[in-house]
């Protein structure tokens, strides 16, 4: 995989991502700031690393195992990978502008 075929990859993976629902913020993954890091290489090798709204979080596992399936569907991945990281802890303020808006609607 060239590097432009790699970068089209994290962009679809990313896309993809934005299916799976926060089921307690009500939101998806992706806007929510969720998700850290997409890596992908050579040969649709692809490793997400991710995080949750707070350490032992009940929908951890959920979302962990949501997030490797819908990678793996990503046409052209032959690999996924998903690592949880809390460093650095997941605030507010990593959420994109419109889940920022839906927050301050109640949730925060």
């Amino acid at each position: 995989m060239s590097a432009p075929d790699t970068l089209d990859l994290e962009a679809k993976i990313r896309d993809a991502l934005r299916i799976i629902i926060d089921p307690e913020m009500g939101k998806n993954v992706v806007d929510l700031g969720l998700i850290y890091d997409i890596d992908v290489q050579e040969g649709g090798i692809a490793r997400v690393t991710m995080t949750t709204t707070i350490k032992g979080c009940p929908a951890t596992a959920f979302l962990k195992e949501a997030v490797q399936n819908c990678v793996w569907y990503v046409p052209g991945v032959e690999y996924a990978e998903v690592r949880l990281s809390y460093e650095p802890p997941w605030t507010p303020e990593m959420m994109a502008e419109g889940a920022i808006e839906f927050a301050q609607g109640g949730i925060f």
